[in-house]
């Protein structure tokens, strides 16, 4: 079934997905995967390497509509997504990227974004004078340009060395918490996990389903440190016992 909108939270029911192997023959990548949630709250997918995390964001993307089930957005649907790769315009500036992507937005809102982002010494520089961390700031911008429903992250921290990951895992949170755009992660990271989201989901091994849900009670690094090892504890144990 296709995705529908109108939602007031994300609603996802997946019987199963399922990929074609080289031989021809089906490999299921989701089944039976069930999750929701909320309007303007955080959540973020956590899973072992291989388990169907992107799969699953692509499905609520849209990008990808072979599979049994059904996904209802927030409401009107509108989505913002960062990839694992910026996939900027190499040949359009840091600005530019942001009109492209989103047109509507006026010039102040634009120079606002690129402010949030520590990014206005860098909004005329093209993406091949980025850092990696500059570029996945410059993606961010981009999808939050569209004044999104719902915010897609995949692996947004990713080969990013601590401190910019750091940087750019607190900029994210505080951006979560001014906009409250509803928002979903996806991160192998369990500390990155609970640091950003009001809700984790834990994905079994492929066939991915959700194992267990945490619902963080101090979200976005306000958890003490020994609440925060705790629920990390707790998250590996279930993920321990889907194997």
């Amino acid at each position: 079934m296709s995705p529908a909108g109108g939602a007031a939270s994300l609603n996802v029911a997946i019987a199963h997905k399922d990929h074609l192997r080289a031989s021809g023959e089906p490999l299921r990548a989701l089944e039976d995967l069930r999750l929701t949630l909320p309007a303007g709250q955080a959540g973020a997918v956590v899973g072992p390497s291989g388990c169907g995390k992107t799969t699953l964001l692509r499905l609520i993307a849209g990008l990808d509509r072979d599979y049994v089930g059904h996904i209802a957005l927030p409401a009107h649907g509108r989505l913002g997504m960062v990839f694992q790769e910026p996939r900027l315009l190499p040949w359009r500036s840091v600005a530019d990227n942001i009109a492209i992507a989103a047109p509507e937005a006026s010039s102040p809102e634009i120079a606002a974004l690129l402010d949030d982002l520590a990014l206005t010494e860098h909004a005329t520089h093209f993406p091949g004078e980025l850092s990696l961390g500059l570029a996945r700031r410059a993606a961010l911008a981009r999808a939050l340009a569209v004044k999104p429903d719902l915010l897609l992250l995949d692996e947004p921290l990713v080969s990013l060395d601590a401190a910019l990951a750091r940087g750019l895992r607190d900029k994210i949170a505080a951006l979560i918490d001014e906009k409250r755009i509803t928002t979903l992660i996806v991160t192998h990271d369990l500390a990155e996990a609970i640091a950003l989201a009001d809700r984790v989901f834990l994905l079994s091994p492929r066939p991915a389903r959700i194992v267990a849900t945490l619902d963080i009670p101090a979200p976005r690094a306000r958890l003490t440190k020994a609440s925060g090892l705790a629920l990390e504890t707790q998250a590996r144990e279930a993920l321990l016992r889907s194997q």
